[in-house]
């Protein structure tokens, strides 16, 4: 009893600590997404990375032959799609508009998923919540300029909003739908990437020209290089990550955790692509993680609650 109120005081655990992994590398993956994009087509691009994805993933697809196979396949089908979505926006908009503005827009995910969370689920989140959420974006934004004039609109821009407005609905989805299956995280995952794959490649085929030619990938170690980082980590290790944290946390801790996305995106721009970022900017930053590490103090209060009334 007593390891059970330690670890709920802590307010941290493997899930969240998972995600902060997956928010790490994630943020790396824009620079390696957009230098793929510019070699392979968007949809042809997403096809082939999540193609490779549900390959990796076969042996984990064998709990499908038990009980309540349809089940998990009615909600993986559901969640994939929504994932197809969200990755299309997503791949586009990053394609259409700045590193910056996309980190930013991206981040907003993080601000309207109370709301979502609210609108699905019925649970009106703490006040707190809303709070950080605010924080969350306002670091966002200082995040992605170096002052307030450069922030600009564009089709590019609302794609991304779009994208952010889906990862919210994602987030809550798998929630929702975490007691309707028994299948593992990773197998949902594998079931996913199936989806998005085959998706993708009808959406390539149904959007190329009449007779067009499906393109060949870039035979360059650094695209099947950039490739093994998304196929493996950004979407191997990410996906399971949150479908195994999203089960087991409230989505507004997920997506306020995984909001330090964009601190992540920005050491490795600076460190590792020699990306120039100014005081505003870091500021910014240090807001989203004092966000993210915020959202943890709630868990801490109603554990403090339950221990004076727990007699046990």
């Amino acid at each position: 009893m007593d390891s059970k109120r330690n670890n709920k005081l802590a307010g941290i655990g493997l899930a969240e600590v998972m995600l902060l992994l997956v928010a790490a590398v994630w943020g790396g993956s824009y620079a390696v997404a957009k230098q793929a994009t510019q070699q392979l087509p968007v949809l042809e691009f997403i096809a082939l990375r999540f193609g490779l994805t549900f390959l990796v993933l076969l042996p984990a697809l064998r709990p499908l032959f038990g009980a309540g196979a349809r089940r998990g396949l009615a909600v993986g089908g559901l969640l994939g799609a929504n994932l197809l979505a969200i990755f299309v926006c997503e791949t586009f908009g990053v394609s259409l508009t700045t590193a910056s503005n996309a980190a930013f827009l991206i981040s907003l995910c993080v601000a309207l998923t109370p709301f979502v969370e609210w609108w699905l689920l019925g649970q009106r989140p703490a006040r707190r919540m809303f709070w950080a959420a605010g924080l969350s974006a306002l670091g966002a934004a200082m995040l992605s300029a170096t002052s307030p004039a450069e922030l600009s609109v564009g089709w590019g821009d609302g794609l991304m909003v779009i994208a952010a407005f889906l990862r919210a609905v994602m987030v809550c989805m798998t929630r929702r739908l975490a007691g309707q299956h028994a299948m593992p995280a990773l197998t949902l995952t594998a079931v996913q990437s199936g989806v998005m794959a085959l998706g993708a490649a009808l959406l390539a085929l149904a959007a190329s020209p009449a007779g067009g030619a499906w393109h060949m990938p870039p035979a360059t170690a650094s695209f099947w290089w950039g490739m093994a980082y998304l196929v493996l980590l950004c979407t191997v290790f990410a996906f399971f990550a949150q479908n195994h944290a999203a089960s087991r946390s409230s989505p507004s801790r997920v997506s306020l955790l995984m909001g330090s996305e964009p601190v992540f995106g920005a050491l490795i721009a600076a460190y590792g692509f020699g990306e120039r970022i100014g005081p505003w900017g870091w500021a910014g930053g240090l807001l989203i993680v004092g966000a993210a590490l915020w959202v943890t103090m709630p868990v801490r209060e109603r554990a403090g609650r339950a221990a004076v009334g727990d007699t046990a």
